[in-house]
């Protein structure tokens, strides 16, 4: 079984006849759906840390210090609170039939 976000470059014609020729089942969801990549949370999350109160970076080294740090800093709970809103997360998205939901806003505020 795969998911994949059903964006464009995910469904060349090559990719998908493999898919069916390997017997996979593919799992659709909405392209780019910030509501059923998580992940997205944290780059948002990650982004408000690493330049909190205007920080201004004078080396990319420092830049990528921080980055290393804040990364260091993601904590389980955030972790477990992403994890544990996946069933909010696609319930609402099933009732705006794979549009966009409040969870988007809400959760990029982490």
């Amino acid at each position: 079984m795969k998911t994949d976000d059903n964006a464009a470059v995910h469904n060349a014609r090559r990719t998908k006849e493999f898919f069916q020729e390997n017997n996979i089942t593919l799992l659709d969801h909405p392209a780019c759906s910030l509501d059923l990549n998580p992940i997205e949370n944290i780059w948002g999350w990650m982004a408000r840390e690493v330049y909190k109160n205007g920080h201004q970076f004078q080396t990319v080294d420092a830049l990528r210090e921080t980055i290393f740090n804040t990364w260091s800093n993601v904590t389980t709970s955030l972790l477990e609170t992403l994890a544990s809103s996946m069933p909010k997360r696609l319930f609402e998205v099933i009732n705006k039939n794979g549009g966009a939901t409040f969870l988007e806003s809400f959760f990029l505020t982490l």
